[in-house]
């Protein structure tokens, strides 16, 4: 039995960035779009090839997305919840195809090269030389999870830390995957960090990056008590769950400290932002390809 299925639905034009993160968060590993109607006469230019004239599948009138998701896991159950999220009315029909036993996120490993941050900060794969080897190299393999720093959401959240992270900073990093976020803190100077996770895959990636980084994180699953006030929190995860973790990660910022929040579309921003304005005071830190990042100091 293989470890992962494709489940295959068609959506309308206006319901994919919403159901593609809906899968997302409810358990996808990956998911991608094409046009519905590819191979036949009303098949749509491509338009999303590099130096095109833009990123967003939606352009499609009907869309069709593959999420692989688990193969224990119940499709119908699955997607139904994925699109109550998005907001959908009802549940599209969906087919589900066999995926070839193979480890998905090995196999996207061999595209993943060094990344320039900033002038002094790289991230490192750690089958890779460091390019700049005076500069601080986080060296890092994902594994199984998500986080090798080549997504904007990582990217954004790491030019925060840069910017924020001080000598002795106690840092939180909620949903921390492979644990890039938090070791990234601490090789920047950060006295102490947390990261945490649901997926036990996740923190088994995360506690061998910090081993491979030689620097010190305590690592938590989700359901396990946590205490610990921080001066910085961040949470790079989705949407909706950045929104009912609201009243969790201001518990956990002390008054005065900064959060930052990553995984949120342009068009998404108010909505999260305001989750947060009872404690926070907000404001967009950054952009990239689509996605922003929010900032927010605790009151």
């Amino acid at each position: 039995m293989t470890a992962w299925r494709s489940l295959i639905v068609e959506v309308e034009a206006s319901a994919v960035d919403a159901l593609t993160e809906a899968l997302l968060g409810v358990g996808a590993l990956a998911t991608s779009a094409e046009d519905a109607l590819a191979g036949t006469p009303l098949e749509q230019p491509v338009f999303d090839e590099p130096g095109g004239a833009g990123q967003d599948p939606g352009r499609w009138t009907r869309t069709r997305i593959t999420a692989l998701v688990p193969a224990t896991a119940d499709p119908e159950v699955l997607l139904a919840i994925a699109a109550e999220q998005a907001g959908l009315s009802t549940r599209p029909p969906f087919t589900i195809e066999p995926v070839a036993d193979r480890d998905w996120v090995q196999q996207s490993q061999s595209q993943f090269e060094p990344i320039r941050i900033s002038a002094r900060l790289w991230i490192t794969p750690s089958w890779h030389e460091p390019p700049d080897p005076t500069a601080i190299n986080v060296v890092l393999d994902p594994g199984r999870a998500f986080g090798s720093g080549s997504h904007p959401t990582t990217q954004l959240c790491l030019r925060w830390l840069e910017r924020h992270v001080f000598a002795g900073a106690r840092v939180l990093d909620y949903g921390c995957g492979s644990g890039i976020l938090a070791v990234a803190a601490m090789k920047l100077g950060a006295g102490a960090a947390v990261g945490v996770d649901v997926d036990p895959d996740a923190l088994a990636a995360a506690r061998e990056n910090a081993s491979r980084n030689h620097v010190a994180v305590t690592w938590r699953a989700a359901d396990m008590p946590l205490d610990f006030r921080a001066d910085l929190v961040l949470a790079n995860i989705l949407a909706h769950p950045l929104k009912l973790l609201a009243p969790l990660l201001a518990n956990h910022c002390r008054r005065g400290g900064r959060i930052v929040l990553a995984g949120v579309l342009e068009a998404q921003a108010d909505e999260v932002a305001a989750s947060y304005a009872p404690w926070f005071d907000m404001s967009r830190f950054d952009v990239g390809e689509g996605w922003v990042a929010i900032d927010g100091v605790r009151r």
